[in-house]
């Protein structure tokens, strides 16, 4: 099975779609048969074969510069991984077995608290 995004304008996914093998043995015939199915023009292959960093998810964009897929970003004080194309602390979570949560307030991970 092969997966494919369906983008819009923005490159923001909008869609995934599943392709089996045979009828997508390439990324382009599974572009080309989901252009015809779909009457939609913008479709790149998520991740199979180690392309593209990340699966793709609705709401993702597809950074061309990047070729990967990148979640939003969710605090602003996080910077972007180049190598995995995925958004991390500016501060490493401890690394225990309790539960945090970061703070973008404090810049901090927050320890939760079973009640």
């Amino acid at each position: 099975m092969k997966h494919f995004a369906k983008l819009d304008s923005d490159n923001i996914v909008i869609g995934v779609h599943c392709l089996h093998d045979e009828i997508a043995p390439t990324e382009q015939t599974g572009i080309d048969f989901l252009i015809e199915t779909h009457n939609h023009q913008d479709w790149k292959q998520s991740l199979n074969d180690g392309i593209r960093k990340n699966s793709a998810g609705i709401g993702m964009q597809y950074d061309s510069t990047r070729d990967a897929f990148i979640f939003q970003k969710t605090f602003s004080s996080w910077i972007l991984n180049e190598d995995t194309c995925q958004w991390e602390a500016p501060v490493e979570m401890p690394d225990d077995e309790k539960k945090y949560e970061w703070n973008e307030d404090t810049q901090a991970w927050k320890e939760l608290y079973n009640d």
